[in-house]
């Protein structure tokens, strides 16, 4: 009786995405060395950072839920980064670089997701190849250098709070929750679930996998570009740098919360909690001296043992 017990529980404590574990621990571990930080103020800045992030892990947990993966995100943001700071469109206002973004996105996702459901490429070589086509051409057009400055409306949009909150971590949480609708309410998402649970079984039961899959890299394209504003509202200026290492970090968050390949039990929320334990970490590890080095060391790590993590699940 008690080792049935024991087995349960473990079961159960499996089934918790590491995201949730990560985070309380990196939550003592600040409360033990440096409880000021802990100050909702202090929280709200360091979170603010990661927003970027945490909108591209909405579209990453999409098309990875239908065993597919999206690594142009990096390439979306710079391209978009660098029409809005390089001058091209001078004085073009906030709703012509929302929609401008918006439409890259969604062409960028849509081409991504024909070559992957209907042309059956690999989605890490065509997402892969596009974002360094996407880097390539930034760089062409800035000849490597900074493009300029970001329009001044952008820096002020971030910098505000509403209720209490910054807006952009507001702004987060609502798309995090209306994309946790979407997959439980809408027949896209139980598409999602079915194409994720047998792509072949969906298929015989009548579900439209191909425009499933094309249609999860259309909406990962749009976190991309949204993402993008977000990014560029934060840094306030042109790079030709900014956002490459977001993509690796999304797919990080995404696998830390609980979603694997065709596997969706952290839901939304568990890579949500993914991303904050990004936020925590990189403020411990800076905290005590570590490097960038350091950190990327820890960035693999996590995801090493996560993986890790689910094989045990799967023994279960």
């Amino acid at each position: 009786m008690s080792a049935l017990v024991n087995s349960t529980l473990v079961r159960r404590i499996i089934k918790v995405p590491p995201s949730y574990y990560l985070l309380v621990v990196l939550l003592v571990i600040l409360f033990v060395s440096r409880p000021q930080m802990l100050n909702a103020n202090v929280l709200g800045v360091f979170v603010r950072q990661v927003v970027p992030l945490g909108i591209l892990v909405l579209g990453q947990l999409l098309v990875m839920r239908v065993k597919s993966i999206d690594l142009s995100g990096g390439g979306v943001i710079l391209l978009i980064n660098y029409c809005i700071s390089s001058g091209m469109f001078a004085g073009a206002s906030f709703a012509f670089f929302v929609l401008l973004a918006i439409g890259l996105g969604l062409a960028i996702g849509f081409f991504n997701g024909l070559m992957v459901a209907k042309r059956r490429v690999s989605a890490v070589i065509v997402t892969l190849a596009l974002s360094i086509v996407l880097v390539g051409l930034v760089q062409y057009l800035s000849s490597g250098k900074p493009p300029g400055d970001v329009p001044t409306f952008f820096g002020e949009m971030f910098n505000t709070r509403f209720a209490g909150l910054p807006s952009p971590v507001l702004f987060w949480i609502v798309l995090t929750a209306l994309m946790a609708l979407l997959l439980s309410q809408s027949v896209f998402g139980r598409f999602v679930t079915a194409v994720g649970e047998s792509m072949p079984a969906a298929h015989f039961s009548g579900v439209p996998v191909e425009r499933t899959v094309i249609l999860a890299h259309t909406v990962s394209g749009l976190m991309a570009a949204i993402a993008a504003l977000v990014q560029t509202a934060s840094i306030a200026v042109g790079s030709v740098r900014v956002g490459l290492d977001l993509p690796i970090l999304s797919v990080a968050a995404t696998i830390l919360g609980g979603v694997v390949f065709g596997r969706g039990e952290g839901g939304v929320w568990g890579p949500f909690f993914g991303v904050l334990c990004f936020a925590f970490l990189f403020v411990v590890m800076t905290m005590f001296g570590v490097g960038e080095a350091g950190k990327l060391v820890a960035q693999g790590l996590i995801i090493l043992l996560a993986a890790v993590f689910y094989g045990l699940r799967a023994d279960k």
